[in-house]
């Protein structure tokens, strides 16, 4: 599958762009599933995703001009162009927009850029949860460094792409996404601090079992969620908490015993149980590394389970159709464990479900979650996969 993309994706390249004394270079991006720990990156706390195998794939040359034509097959009749003397967001240009702060971060970083011809082709659900922005952010980046020779590091580039995001798109993201897509590894995960950046790759023996993403195919889009306001609100909290505990830098300094001495001082019973959510998140993290060090993979699915009900019940980001459809999974045949994953409102579940029994599972949420919300979902088969790189280098 992987090749035949590789192969479609050059052969459009040529059909759109033409002939050049230049090489086309071949890059790839994954997307990300967190496994567990959600909407605490942004406060400082412990996350833990893979990077997938579903992902972005870009084909770019070299341009003799300062100018940036881009096109994406998932969009054949939306072309960007651009001169890098004048990089500005425009609605206009949709998903352009992401390769276009690249740009302007590289630029405002010192590459030496001096234009190119970009082809994006994506395999990932957008609006799904699984990060399709810092897939393309990141393969834009790593690859337009590696066509002028421009050494940066996997953790610089997870924080251009984190900045980009933040100054250029206005969605103030955490650093969870940038680094599981450029750090990932096949069949690990990364279990990520994300106050000290400290990370730890924590094997995936997933045995007889599959990691399973479905899709509840409502539309969410990440800058009009209540993202920002989450976010607030945990600001808030932390504000509230720093009056009666000095030192206190971010939600992720809170141990679950802290909180649970300090959670009166909290007034609002709203911010109270937004800030229950992230301490008790992080502890389900923790947890969850150490019991697939264990191999204890049971235990690590009832915690994706409570991570759930978590995330409805005190962050209130699930909605009606992740819960109808964390609800149908729960109940399928082979499933240990199944959460939202991602900022919510729509967007994705992850399930771990045995392979003996995917069809079963399939067909048993697929009829229920209709019935339930009048939408079919889709399900996608992954495996932990490696993080960004460059696939194939083609003289042309």
């Amino acid at each position: 599958m992987t090749q035949s993309i590789e192969k479609s994706l050059l052969q459009n390249f040529q059909e759109y762009f033409g002939e050049s004394d230049q090489p086309v270079r071949l890059f790839f991006a994954p997307g990300r599933v967190n496994l567990i720990g959600e909407h605490t990156d942004y406060n400082g706390g412990y996350v833990f995703p893979a990077a997938i195998t579903l992902g972005t794939y870009m084909a770019v040359r070299k341009r003799n001009d300062s100018k940036y034509v881009m096109k994406s097959d998932n969009f054949p009749g939306n072309q960007v162009e651009i001169d890098q003397s004048l990089i500005v967001n425009d609605p206009n240009d949709d998903w352009g927009n992401y390769p276009k702060g690249i740009i302007k971060e590289l630029l405002e970083l010192g590459v030496p850029l001096a234009g190119a011809d970009l082809l994006y082709h994506g395999n990932l659900p957008n609006g799904a949860g699984l990060s399709s922005s810092a897939s393309i952010g990141m393969v834009t980046a790593y690859g337009l460094s590696q066509l002028v020779d421009f050494s940066i590091s996997t953790k610089e580039l997870a924080f251009l792409c984190q900045r980009m995001e933040n100054r250029f798109i206005g969605v103030n993201t955490g650093i969870m996404d940038q680094t599981a897509v450029g750090f990932g590894k096949a069949n690990q995960a990364i279990l990520l601090n994300c106050k000290s950046f400290e990370l730890e790759m924590i094997p995936l023996n997933l045995g007889d079992y599959k990691i399973v993403i479905t899709n509840t195919n409502k539309r969410r889009g990440l800058a009009d969620s209540k993202y920002n306001e989450r976010r607030q609100e945990c600001e808030k909290g932390l504000a509230e908490l720093q009056q009666v505990k000095a030192g206190l830098t971010c939600l992720g300094d809170l141990s679950l015993e802290l909180f649970e001495e300090l959670e009166g001082t909290i007034k609002e019973p709203l911010i109270k149980k937004r800030v229950r959510h992230v301490v008790t998140e992080d502890n389900r993290v923790l947890l969850a590394a150490q019991y697939l060090k264990e191999d204890q993979l049971e235990a690590f699915g009832q915690l994706m389970i409570a991570s759930h009900l978590s995330l409805r019940d005190d962050y209130e980001v699930t909605g009606a159709e992740l819960d109808a459809l964390f609800e149908s999974q729960k109940a399928a045949p082979g499933c240990i464990g199944t959460r939202m994953t991602g900022a919510g409102f729509g967007g994705c579940t992850v399930s771990l479900v045995n392979s003996n029994q995917l069809d079963a599972f399939e067909q048993q949420v697929q009829e229920a979650y209709f019935n339930r919300t009048g939408l079919t979902p889709t399900f996608y088969m992954c495996e932990a996969g490696p993080g960004v790189l460059e696939l194939e280098k083609q003289s042309n």
